[in-house]
C-alpha cells in the first residue's frame, strides 16, 4: 500500500492555551499506540468559538477537548450531550460521530480515578468542601456524589453561581448537596475529609496565586486536591504539605481524563504510563 501521509487531528480550545501541556500527553500515547494523530492547541476567544466549532467540520477533526472559558458556553454548538455531560452541565471533551459533535465530560471521572488510584481514597461516605462553581467543579461535584459522598459543600465567591450550580447537581444526582458563601478567608473545617480547589486560582502564570483558605482547624487526615495542573505542586498544596496533610496534584486528573478521551476518540486503550511520563518530564516534575 502507498504510504499514507495525512494525520488524524483533535486538539484544545481555550484562552489561554499556550501553556497547556495536554498535547504532549496525548501524542506520546498515540505514538505509543502507532497512530498518526496530531494533538494541537488553539487559542479560541469567547466570541471565536462558534467559528472554531464550524472549523473541525472543515478540517474533518476527529474531536477537540474544551477549557476555560468555553465548557458550557460550547454546549449551543454540540449536535447532542452524553447523559454524564447533561447532567454536569459542562462539557470538556467532543468527540466527533458520523459527522456529529458529542459533548462528553471526563473531567470528573478524571478526578475519581486519581483520588482512588494515586491517593488511595475512597470517596463514598466522605465529606468534601469544593471550592468553586464552574465547569470543573460541576464535573467533580458531580461524580463525588455519585460516588457516594455523605457531603459535599460548595464554597464559591459568587452567591448567585454558586446556589444555581447546587441546585443542579441536587436535581441531577439527588444527592447531599449545599452551598456556603465564600467571604474572606475561608476557614477549612475539622469534619472535612476531603478539600478541592476547583477554581483556576494557582494556575500559570500566576503561580504565587493560591485561594484565600485557613488549613489551622483541618482534620490530619485530609485530602487535599488541586484541579490546577500546571504547576503541578501549587501554593495550595505545597501549604497543604507544610501542614502534613495529604495532597492530590492536578496533573493525576489531567492524565486521566486524557486517558478517557483517548480511548473516546481512537477507540484504544492507551499507554497510560507513557502519557504520564511524557507529561511529568514536559513540566518538570521527577
Amino acid at each position: 500500500m502507498p504510504a499514507n501521509y495525512q494525520a488524524e487531528i483533535v486538539g484544545v480550545f481555550g484562552q489561554p492555551v499556550a501553556e497547556n501541556p495536554t498535547g504532549i500527553m496525548q501524542e506520546a500515547g498515540f505514538v505509543a499506540a502507532g497512530l498518526n494523530w496530531r494533538y494541537l492547541n488553539f487559542e479560541v476567544p469567547p466570541e471565536n468559538l462558534g467559528a472554531a466549532m464550524r472549523a473541525m467540520d472543515a478540517l474533518g477533526m476527529r474531536g477537540v477537548n474544551l477549557t476555560i472559558p468555553h465548557k458550557v458556553a460550547v454546549i449551543s454548538h454540540l449536535d447532542d450531550l452524553s447523559p454524564e455531560a447533561r447532567a454536569i452541565g459542562a462539557v470538556n471533551t467532543v468527540r466527533v460521530i458520523d459527522g456529529k459533535k458529542i459533548g462528553e465530560n471526563t473531567d470528573g471521572k478524571g478526578f475519581l480515578r486519581g483520588v482512588r488510584i494515586d491517593a488511595g481514597v475512597n470517596p463514598a461516605g466522605k465529606r468534601v468542601v469544593l471550592l468553586g462553581a464552574g465547569g470543573a467543579a460541576r464535573a467533580i461535584g458531580t461524580e463525588l456524589v455519585l460516588a457516594g459522598a455523605a457531603d459535599l459543600l460548595v464554597v464559591n465567591r459568587s452567591l448567585v453561581r454558586g446556589r444555581v450550580m447546587v441546585a443542579d447537581l441536587r436535581t441531577a444526582t439527588g444527592g447531599p448537596v449545599r452551598f456556603a458563601p465564600w467571604r474572606g478567608t475561608y476557614a477549612v473545617p475539622e469534619w472535612c475529609d476531603v478539600f478541592v480547589n476547583a477554581t483556576s486560582i494557582g494556575l500559570f502564570p500566576d503561580v504565587e496565586a493560591m485561594p484565600d483558605v485557613n488549613f489551622a482547624a483541618a482534620s490530619n487526615k485530609m485530602l487535599v486536591a488541586d484541579a490546577v495542573f500546571n504547576p503541578p505542586e501549587t501554593r495550595l498544596l505545597a501549604t497543604a504539605k507544610a501542614r502534613g496533610l495529604a495532597t492530590l496534584d492536578g496533573l493525576s486528573m489531567l492524565v486521566y481524563q486524557g486517558v478517557i478521551a483517548f480511548e473516546m476518540w481512537t477507540g484504544k486503550s492507551p499507554d497510560e504510563r507513557a502519557m504520564k511520563s511524557a507529561l511529568r518530564e514536559a513540566l518538570g516534575v521527577a
